[in-house]
């Protein structure tokens, strides 16, 4: 028997979100709620939507993970010719959503999108346990194989031909940087009414804060 998928709700009561609660500055209010979502020690509280789309609108989005933020935007790593990469050299722009579901908030980021310099992607990639760097180099992201064996297969051979020697971060694989436009701060209320911020960064290069309707 199927559930009732629409009788399946949640009134969230556990925080609101005013004006004067906010940062002027759109980054160091993620800054504070991330360390919050750090602090409630969320599983995996760096996993992400990213969300881009072909140069004729056709969406897609999957789960990335943040491996940096500042000023200059929102920094996670790929395999640069994966389906993902292949839309952001056509289209690069991009929104990541983060979903702290513990502390009841989402939030909504909107920018442009470009590749981190070779020594930011170098410096990650050998921070990376070995095997992940093995990964990195073997799989040939988002393409059709021809089996789960074929893939160990290619991976076991890299293992050997590497023992003991630097593995060679490969050419397609590196960082992208969301340098960010618009941020959306969502926090769940009761019935329904929830608190939305939305910051909009101005020419002036200060960001522009509005409430908006949830």
């Amino acid at each position: 028997m199927q559930p009732d998928i629409a009788g399946i709700r949640k009134n969230y009561s556990r925080q609101s979100l005013s004006e004067s609660d906010i940062d002027p500055n759109a980054i160091k209010q993620f800054a504070k709620w991330w360390q919050e979502a750090v602090d409630s020690k969320i599983d995996e509280v760096n996993a992400m939507t990213l969300a881009t789309a072909s140069p004729d609108g056709i969406p897609s989005a999957r789960i990335v993970l943040l491996k940096g933020f500042s000023e200059d935007g929102f920094i996670f790593f790929t395999n640069y010719n994966s389906y993902k990469g292949k839309q952001l050299s056509e289209n690069p722009k991009a929104c990541l959503v983060f979903f702290w579901k513990e502390l009841e908030r989402q939030v909504r980021i909107t920018g442009i999108i470009k590749k981190a310099s070779a020594a930011e992607s170098d410096e990650y990639f050998y921070s990376r346990p070995v095997g992940s760097q093995i990964g990195a180099s073997v799989s040939p992201q988002s393409s059709i194989i021809e089996s789960r064996e074929w893939l160990e297969e290619k991976y076991a051979a890299k293992e050997k031909e590497t023992a003991g020697q630097k593995i060679e971060r490969p050419s397609n694989w590196g960082g992208y940087i969301l340098t960010p436009v618009l941020i959306e701060f969502w926090q769940g209320r009761p019935s329904r009414l929830h608190d939305r911020f939305e910051y909009s960064l101005q020419e002036t290069g200060i960001w522009k804060a509005e409430r908006l309707a949830p």
